[in-house]
């Protein structure tokens, strides 16, 4: 029965709405069981790839000469108690890291200048559009003749492959930032930095934060195409180097290798991110 004094009503309206929020907020954190699911199609894989390498399946594609994880496995324990892995591990960490800070503040500048000025988005955009879908390798003989060492020629196709999604995610965020928000900020006396600040970059943070994820992982990428160039170290070298010397297992190594340094990586800019968009847990 519903008082006439509305009381149940309204206990009904507010029990509701905790129980909204309190649902929200167990959807945003990952049910332990979907972390066991995720190992155990982890697991799954490395049966298939045992099963597929010792009984020399060849379907489609050849298992002939794949090694079984095992063989992987004993490799990969040999290599850690030797220091040249560590080193090319930490070359290419330090590649990395050079590479995409130089593509985070270029790509999220040149974003936002897009995104407020039609004028620099008509003279950037034709240029970006056009050098976005070449390769990473594409670019190898070119950075060889116009950068004068063969680090930086790696460096600049790293961060070249980084920028294209920073700069692009950002450029959408702050497109998507509503003008309605800007014109009551200016109403209110703000100034251009002050609007920038407060109104258009919370607004775009989502977006840029998703172009950083995307670009650490395109920048592994990238990296693994510019060592080419490199005759020393870096975990890029390993691998091609591995292929040339026709050492099957070290080339699955560096395979993981490259795809776990990303995953690692790709995880703790997403964690970065967490502080700058807490505003959207609260909305939750």
């Amino acid at each position: 029965m519903v008082k006439d004094d509305g009381e149940p009503a309204a206990t009904s309206v507010e029990g509701a709405t905790t129980f909204t929020k309190t649902f929200k907020r167990k959807a945003t954190s990952l049910p332990w069981d979907r972390y066991l699911v995720r190992t155990l199609s982890i697991i799954g894989g490395l049966i298939i790839w045992y099963l597929c390498s010792v009984n020399h399946v060849s379907f489609i594609v050849s298992f002939e000469n794949v090694p079984n994880p095992l063989v992987v496995g004993d490799q990969f324990i040999y290599l850690l108690g030797t220091g040249e892995f560590y080193t090319h591990i930490g070359v290419s960490l330090g590649r990395i890291l050079i590479s995409f800070g130089i593509a985070s503040v270029l790509g999220v500048v040149v974003g936002i200048l897009m995104g407020r000025s039609r004028i620099i988005t008509d003279v950037m955009l034709p240029h970006i559009e056009i050098l976005r879908p070449i390769p990473a390798v594409a670019w190898i003989p070119l950075a060889i003749l116009m950068l004068p060492t063969e680090e930086s020629s790696i460096i600049f196709i790293t961060a070249l492959g980084a920028f294209f999604p920073v700069v692009l995610s950002t450029l959408h965020g702050v497109e998507q930032t509503s003008e309605v928000y800007v014109r009551a900020a200016r109403s209110l006396g703000s100034g251009k930095l002050e609007i920038l600040w407060h109104v258009i970059l919370p607004g775009a943070l989502p977006s840029i934060m998703s172009g950083l994820a995307i670009g650490m992982g395109v920048a592994w990428f990238s990296l693994l195409a510019g060592e080419i160039i490199s005759g020393q170290y870096g975990i890029g070298y390993f691998t091609w180097n591995a292929y040339s010397l026709v050492e099957y297992d070290n080339i699955v190594i560096g395979m993981l290798t490259i795809g776990g340094l990303g995953t690692t990586s790709t995880w703790l800019v997403k964690q970065a991110s967490k502080p700058a968009l807490r505003w959207q847990e609260s909305e939750r």
